[in-house]
């Protein structure tokens, strides 16, 4: 897919967003402020890439109501779902499942959770993962439907947790995360425990397909990247794109942990935000 206009100066834009916070409200997990650029995108065949913590069970539903087409990204970066259709030849590294290509770059959930409880008993602190949560804890701590909660316990490549303790104790989690080779990371609610993979890593290789795609395709025009989001997991997507945006967070701040070259702070929480952003980048290129 491409922007429909001619000229070889004219950019070809690629967003990538994240869902909670930022293209999804916070708290309604609703899309409605943003519907206005998103309709804009569409109507210029721009794509928009899903790119989220949440697991595949839980965005498999919102592209269904997005009506979203192509490829998304799911757990910080543990996998990259590709439907079938979105480019015409094999992605490398990739296998089929159901209707996708998937390029996993993430570790096994199990191992995850293994090393969870680990890290547990070495700072002597209880750590809370996701898969020591009952579904109605994950609905009163996220808000989630039942629903969406068994789906966003189907975890396969990252484990969310909670640490109770002082700030010190956090840190240690994280220095014992980094000393087992692992990654951690921070989304809205929860820290997230990961293997040697990011948003931006998985972004970057969905870049790369999409410019093979349009040279085998002879579109012309050079590829500018957009990605938005609102927390410290959205680091790596920001730092790799050419227009990074980020929004407020429900208390009408910015995250205060991200310092990104050329960042564009929305005016605006959440989807209102991305909507601006996005109306605006647009205008600017008309």
């Amino acid at each position: 897919m491409s922007i429909t206009i001619e000229g070889p100066m004219i950019p070809r834009y690629l967003v990538f967003t994240d869902l909670d916070g930022c293209l999804l409200d916070s708290h309604t997990y609703s899309f409605e402020a943003a519907r206005p650029a998103l309709e804009r995108l569409q109507a210029n065949h721009i794509p928009v890439v899903l790119v989220s913590s949440k697991t595949r069970a839980e965005i498999e539903p919102l592209r269904q109501q997005l009506n979203h087409q192509g490829p998304f990204i799911v757990e910080n970066g543990g996998a990259v779902f590709v439907p079938s259709s979105t480019f015409n030849f094999p992605l490398e590294r990739a296998r089929r499942r159901a209707a996708y290509q998937v390029i996993e770059l993430g570790t096994p959930y199990a191992m995850l959770r293994d090393v969870l409880k680990q890290i547990e008993e070495t700072v002597g602190t209880p750590l809370i993962g996701f898969g020591d949560l009952s579904i109605d804890d994950i609905m009163e701590l996220t808000g989630l439907s039942r629903e969406a909660a068994l789906r966003a316990k189907l975890r396969e490549y990252d484990e969310p947790y909670l640490v109770h303790g002082p700030a010190t104790i956090a840190a240690e989690v994280c220095r014992q995360i980094v000393m087992r080779g692992l990654q951690w990371t921070k989304g809205g609610r929860f820290f997230h425990l990961t293997g040697l993979n990011n948003k931006g890593q998985a972004a970057l290789k969905l870049l790369h397909c999409y410019k093979r795609q349009w040279a085998v395709d002879g579109q012309r025009g050079d590829v500018e990247t957009v990605g938005i989001g609102d927390s410290l997991n959205d680091l790596p997507i920001l730092l790799a794109v050419d227009h990074p945006v980020l929004v407020q967070k429900p208390d009408g701040s910015y995250d205060n942990e991200i310092d990104v070259p050329r960042l564009i702070h929305a005016p605006g929480i959440g989807p209102v935000g991305w909507n601006h952003a996005i109306l605006n980048l647009l205008k600017l290129a008309a």
